[in-house]
């Protein structure tokens, strides 16, 4: 198993001492009903995490919306990261990724028949998808990333878990990177171990499964990404990524997202010569990162091009002083999630279940 990741700054443990107490004093307002969470009459699954930075919550996303789109009416719904906007604001396919964030952007440009809203207050954001005119009709609503979001209670609770950062080996902010206590996975329907390298062994998901914990009313599930055939971001050609080894290709791998470590390790197994460069999750492309860019590529030997993600693809979309050639060279590497140890159809009954058992009714439960 691999918890290489897994880095605890041990001296701000006393900080983290003083920021668990708040958590818990949240947490037990909530469990009393001081705090009060509000359930809805329409299918809501959440799905988030309790670490800071990246579990593929997108992904994860995308692979729900791909299995219940063509059944029912779905939303989703985010608070819309680093959006320079405020309240709520229902996208349509010609809004901008400043408007809205570059995750829900990215999930409107492909799959622009699925309502996608922004809004912090997820409750407000709830009520505005089921009463609007232009959305009344949603059948289901996906939360993204609202795990710590416990005034709204979701009926259906994905808690997403880094492979190499399991929160069972992790510590509270500051000296960790968890944002609650591991017993926080409680409040989970299922739990999805993800990142999850394609050769883990038996005894490797045995251990997993035991260092969780979990207790008997929740599943776990583990899955591991999956890559579609790159394609040109500024133009329309496309490559087989098993055709760069052949070409012996030189690849500027360019990322910014939380956690590209497991994106690194599975196009090494089909490029031999890899060169990272990394920008923090969520990250603003600007004119110095473009002339960054364009002198890390000019410098690689030939042939090579830059791969980079979806994510990082809407936001460099229209970054400025990129040359001509690293923009002929920019390919997008198409991510999905795959669930593993042949769990797939159990999964999607499991949610398929959920989804057709809590059909809307007409009123709002405490």
């Amino acid at each position: 198993m691999e918890s290489d990741l897994t880095q605890i700054h041990r001296w701000l443990l006393p900080l983290s001492w003083f920021y668990g107490a708040g958590v818990d004093i949240r947490n037990a307002l909530f469990d009393m009903g001081t705090l009060r969470s509000v359930s809805y009459d329409i299918p809501i699954i959440n799905v988030g995490n309790i670490t800071v930075g990246g579990t593929g919550k997108t992904p994860h996303v995308e692979y729900l919306i791909r299995l219940l789109s063509g059944r029912y009416h779905v939303a989703v719904l985010s608070r819309g990261y680093k959006r320079k906007t405020k309240g709520y604001l229902l996208a349509s396919t010609s809004t901008t990724m400043e408007e809205i964030g570059d995750e829900p952007w990215q999930i409107k440009q492909k799959f622009p028949e699925v309502y996608v809203a922004v809004d912090t207050n997820r409750r407000h954001g709830i009520e505005r998808l089921m009463n609007d005119e232009a959305t009344k009709d949603v059948e289901v609503i996906l939360l993204d990333d609202a795990y710590q979001h416990r005034y709204v209670k979701p009926g259906y609770n994905i808690l997403l878990v880094d492979y190499h950062r399991l929160i069972s080996d992790d510590r509270l902010l500051p000296a960790g990177r968890l944002r609650e206590r591991p017993s926080a996975s409680r409040r989970a329907t299922t739990v999805i171990v993800t990142k999850c390298p394609q050769h883990i062994n038996a005894m490797g998901f045995r251990v997993i499964m035991s260092s969780l914990n979990l207790r008997p009313y929740q599943q776990l599930f583990f899955s591991t990404f999956s890559y579609g055939t790159m394609h040109q971001l500024w133009g329309d050609d496309t490559l087989d990524p098993e055709a760069l080894r052949k070409d012996n290709t030189h690849v500027l791998l360019l990322t910014g997202i939380a956690g590209p470590r497991q994106m690194e390790q599975d196009v090494r197994r089909f490029v031999q010569h890899i060169s990272p460069l990394t920008f923090p999750d969520h990250h603003y492309y600007t004119k110095r990162d473009a002339e960054a860019i364009n002198q890390a590529f000019h410098e690689l030997p030939k042939p090579h091009i830059i791969v980079t993600t979806e994510k990082d693809a809407a936001r460099l979309k229209h970054l400025q002083g990129l040359s001509d050639e690293v923009r002929e060279s920019t390919y997008v590497l198409p991510i999905e999630i795959s669930i593993m140890r042949n769990e797939k159809d159990k999964f999607d009954k499991m949610i398929n279940d959920y989804v057709r058992e809590n059909k809307r009714n007409s009123s709002v439960a405490p």
